[in-house]
């Protein structure tokens, strides 16, 4: 057997000249890997894993560049200018069922443009969107504070708890995590001894400290297939909502709507909300339209991320109403 097939854990390491010499053929020649493997008299297999530790080693970089067709440009500074936000962070059309592999790249964008240091506040909501770019990477900014912008809810899927896109997050981009130990919509006598328990006391006091937030825009309410298990389907308030954003309800002109039981809801109100420097909304698809733009207009955030379909949808509807 030729040396330079044994496997890595059995010879301790590739030779170098042998990675060169493969990465050399595989990337600049344009040899197959098969080919690659006749001429250095190693498997196919060898070959892979050969490229694999050039690239971990350092001997091959590879550099992604973002096209200059991709950038953001008339359609992102229309929608900018129709909802009056500060940036608008554009992908082409999300298709498929996972959102995050689409929209985590202008996310990221929307992160670096903040400038965040350690020692700086991140939020994040619960939701689908936010919980799927989480997963997907966001940059690395580590000793930033990841924390919670409303508490956990009922419902069991992971993305309705916020501590754990926010283990997630903290993760992924080196920062440090802050749980929120408390339900989204407590009842009145846990409600009152939680404005009083360190550790809630804790996060909820980041919250008039944060200088960014990554938060979903949730449409109306009444109209998705699961509303959330706080809110009252017949509360008749709720018949005004067309979307949330951190379960704060709001109408078409961004007006707060309340609910029975909404003044113990564990999250910013609308004043801490457009008080952050930096409110980045993630949301995609016709159904959210109404609610970007009511989100919009009332303040609850100032940069989006969304796609092309659903930007100039934003743009349609801006002139309507």
């Amino acid at each position: 057997m030729n040396a330079a097939d044994v496997a890595p854990e059995t010879q301790g390491r590739f030779p170098l000249e042998l990675m060169y010499a493969a990465a050399q053929q595989y990337y600049v020649e344009e040899a197959t890997q098969g080919d690659i493997a006749q001429r250095l008299g190693v498997s196919r297999a060898t070959v892979s894993r050969l490229l694999t530790e050039a690239r971990r080693q350092g001997i091959v970089e590879i550099r992604v560049h973002r096209p200059a067709t991709l950038e953001d440009g008339p359609l992102a500074a229309e929608v900018a200018r129709a909802l009056r936000l500060r940036h608008v962070y554009l992908v082409p059309k999300v298709s498929g069922p996972a959102l995050g592999p689409w929209l985590a790249p202008a996310v990221t964008r929307a992160l670096a443009a903040v400038g965040l240091e350690s020692g700086d506040v991140v939020l994040v909501s619960s939701g689908t969107t936010v919980y799927e770019c989480a997963r997907e990477g966001l940059g690395h900014y580590p000793g930033v504070t990841i924390a919670p912008a409303v508490g956990g809810q009922e419902e069991p899927q992971p993305w309705f708890q916020t501590n754990e896109t926010t283990r997630i997050l903290a993760e992924r981009v080196g920062g440090v995590p802050a749980y929120l130990y408390a339900p989204a919509l407590p009842g009145p006598e846990l409600f009152y001894s939680l404005q009083h328990e360190p550790s809630v006391r804790r996060v909820m006091d980041l919250w008039a400290h944060a200088k960014c937030a990554v938060v979903g825009v949730g449409s109306a309410p009444l109209m998705r297939q699961m509303t959330p298990s706080l809110m009252p389907r017949d509360a008749e308030s709720l018949r005004r909502a067309v979307g949330d954003v951190c379960m704060r309800v709001y109408d078409r002109d961004g007006e707060p709507v309340t609910y029975p039981g909404s003044e113990r809801l564990v999250a910013p109100g609308p004043e801490e909300l457009r008080r952050i420097p930096a409110t980045i909304a993630v949301a995609v698809g016709a159904e959210k339209v109404l609610s970007i733009v009511a989100g919009a207009r009332g303040g609850y955030f100032n940069r989006l991320v969304t796609d092309v379909p659903t930007a100039e949808g934003l743009v349609a509807a801006a002139r309507q109403l």
